[in-house]
């Protein structure tokens, strides 16, 4: 390993697809990387994702679809809240990526003449998502995977899998390594590094169910935060408006299904109990079609969440009177279902025992990905069509050496992400952004050369913070908190927000961290100790779930998945901009202020979907239409 790199090495943090990609980069670039996992690589919730990625091809360019339509598609499904350099080069990137995956042999659907095929996925009028049944997610990482096995084979790659990350190590405001825990013997050490990578993707248990998986706390993101890294547009929180409900969690049923054909409705008459298949076609209301006609089922996820939330809580069509609508695939064929959605059709066959080939779907919204994450900047062309490659400014935070990649970084999907465009952001930032971390790490003194004293120190305070766990002698249950947190964060920051609800949760807010203060863990143990672990991240995910809801209370707008029922409408001119919140180790809390949002390439316009609306005179109108021509 020392041959291969020198002295410098590189940690990243993260097993999912952006902590893979990186991986693979870096050790190209000739650093060997510790990889640190909480979970076998193979488990990282990359694996979970599953309707596909975007990415123009020369089929997709026969439509009439470019690269620049794929940046201005994000753009404006974002509603113009990310900065544009870096949206421009990812989507100039996708082909490559594409054809990268393909040669990793990804095995990618093909059409009868072995192209590769493509479906419709929400925000576009085009053919343009990439996709392996619907298990794409799995087979993307599975790809990277083997790349990643065969770097460690070559010694350039240290695994640390079933290791928790437990804070950075800063030192004169540079990031010089990191604290872990194995979770089964739960020693903690520190490790040097010259760089480290964060991918430890979403926050999605600080909403208590969802449909991430159960180890996605946040808790990383937060111990980040509170080491001085900022965190930019928390409020943005995509609501996924196709889930199975559940007691235990939230189970997806991906985008795909509706970009294969599928089409959401509710029996016309309230309170209409028949067996849907006996519900004939006149009685059926197409609400997303008929609202929507120009896009109709695959309007973005944003739109179509409240759309689905306003029939089932507002209207009260939902089926059977409660909240749940119809997601129906029964015309489209079982041939047909079984190759392009096999993986889903499984999963609510499983889970729900009815089988989507001959019964409508039962669905309702559910927490799925967080459009914000740390704060990171970039380097910009000169004329900002894109990144400068190799630049050590890719995506790092405001902490020098510390960088972010993937779901917790917060750059590439405004206030609202289109579907299929997170695998691609999660492997354009390893690819693209990894060389950066290269360049950065080849230019420092080698972390290996530093005084150990901080290193030192740095163990000292996680080992004080584990020991008040374990010695706690109140009477507050950890998980009791975790579970009204979750049900509270749903209510007040989801869906629908209003400012006075918004003050009132961070009041309650307030109430779990004094009850946290009062904790006592059932497991005192000194092996494998799941409730240590789960009850320090209780903790973190108190720290961003204020993050979350304190900017969410001063973004006085509605925009994107950000919907305020007191200040309805998109302000730009106060608002068209980055929420910025820096943690004030003296309250707990955090401090919000605003970043202007690098909107050069594509003017901001008004985001409509060409959505229908009721005229004075009781008839319908078209609002303008989404395209700028």
């Amino acid at each position: 390993m020392a041959a291969a790199g020198g002295r410098h090495r590189v940690i990243v943090v993260g097993g999912g697809l952006a902590g893979l990609s990186a991986t693979l980069r870096i050790t190209e670039g000739g650093l060997p990387v510790d990889l640190f996992s909480i979970v076998p690589v193979k488990r990282s919730h990359s694996v979970c994702a599953q309707g596909g990625i975007n990415a123009c091809n020369e089929i997709a360019r026969q439509q009439g679809y470019s690269e620049h339509e794929h940046f201005d598609e994000t753009i404006y499904g974002g509603d113009f809240l990310a900065h544009q350099p870096p949206v421009h080069e990812m989507a100039h990137w996708a082909p490559r990526i594409i054809d990268l995956l393909d040669r990793m042999g990804v095995p990618f659907n093909r059409t009868s003449e072995g192209q590769r095929d493509l479906r419709l996925f929400g925000g576009s009028l085009y053919k343009r998502t990439h996709f392996a049944g619907a298990t794409t997610g799995q087979q993307l990482l599975y790809g990277f995977d083997e790349q990643v096995r065969r770097a460690e084979a070559e010694g350039k790659v240290t695994k640390y899998e079933h290791w928790e990350f437990l804070g950075p190590v800063v030192e004169d405001g540079r990031c010089v390594g990191i604290v872990a825990q194995d979770l089964r013997t739960m020693q903690i050490r520190s490790f040097r590094a010259d760089a480290v990578v964060m991918a430890t993707g979403g926050c999605g248990l600080v909403f208590g169910k969802s449909t991430n998986s159960v180890m996605c706390t946040g808790a990383a993101a937060s111990r980040c935060y509170q080491a001085g890294v900022h965190y930019a547009n928390g409020e943005f929180i995509q609501v996924h408006p196709t889930a199975i409900p559940g007691a235990d969690k939230l189970r997806l049923m991906s985008e795909s299904a509706r970009g294969e054909g599928g089409r959401v409705w509710v029996p016309r008459t309230k309170g209409d109990s028949r067996d849907p298949r006996r519900i004939p076609e006149a009685e059926r209301y197409y609400f997303l079609e008929e609202r929507y006609p120009k896009y109709g089922n695959i309007v973005p996820r944003d739109i179509a969440t409240r759309e689905i939330f306003s029939i089932c809580v507002h209207d009260g069509l939902g089926v059977g009177g409660g909240n749940m609508v119809y997601l129906d695939l029964t015309h489209l064929g079982r041939e047909y279902l079984e190759r392009k959605l096999g993986g889903i059709i499984e999963i609510y066959r499983k889970f729900v025992g009815d089988d989507p080939v001959d019964t409508p779907m039962k669905i309702f919204p559910g927490v799925h990905y967080s459009m914000g994450g740390l704060w990171t900047t970039y380097e910009a062309k000169s004329d900002l069509q894109g990144m400068v490659y190799g630049s050590p400014n890719s995506m790092t935070t405001n902490i020098e050496g510390l960088y972010a990649f993937g779901e917790v970084n917060y750059q590439y999907h405004g206030a609202n992400r289109l579907g299929a465009n997170a695998l691609l952001s999660c492997i354009f930032d390893g690819l693209f952004c990894g060389a950066g971390v290269v360049n950065y790490a080849r230019e420092r003194t080698p972390a290996i050369d530093a005084a150990s004293a901080p290193y030192e120190a740095a163990v000292r305070t996680q080992e004080a913070r584990m020991k008040a766990l374990l010695d706690a002698d109140g009477s507050e249950n950890p998980y009791a908190i975790g579970k009204e947190l979750g049900e509270e964060m749903t209510a007040a920051s989801t869906v629908v927000k209003s400012g006075p609800r918004l003050e009132q949760s961070l009041e309650t807010i307030a109430s779990f961290r004094e009850r946290y203060s009062r904790i006592r863990l059932s497991d005192t143990g000194m092996w494998t100790n799941q409730t240590l672990a789960y009850a320090r991240a209780v903790g973190d995910m108190l720290v961003v779930a204020e993050a979350i809801v304190r900017g969410g209370l001063e973004r006085r707008e509605s925009r994107g998945s950000h919907y305020r029922t007191d200040f309805t409408e998109r302000n730009d001119e106060q608002f068209l901009a980055t929420t910025v919140a820096t943690f004030d180790p003296a309250t707990g809390g955090s401090k919000i202020s605003f970043e202007k949002v690098e909107t050069a390439l594509v003017e901001p316009r008004k985001r409509t979907y060409g959505k229908v609306e009721a005229t004075s005179a009781g008839k319908e109108k078209a609002v303008a239409s989404p395209n700028p021509s």
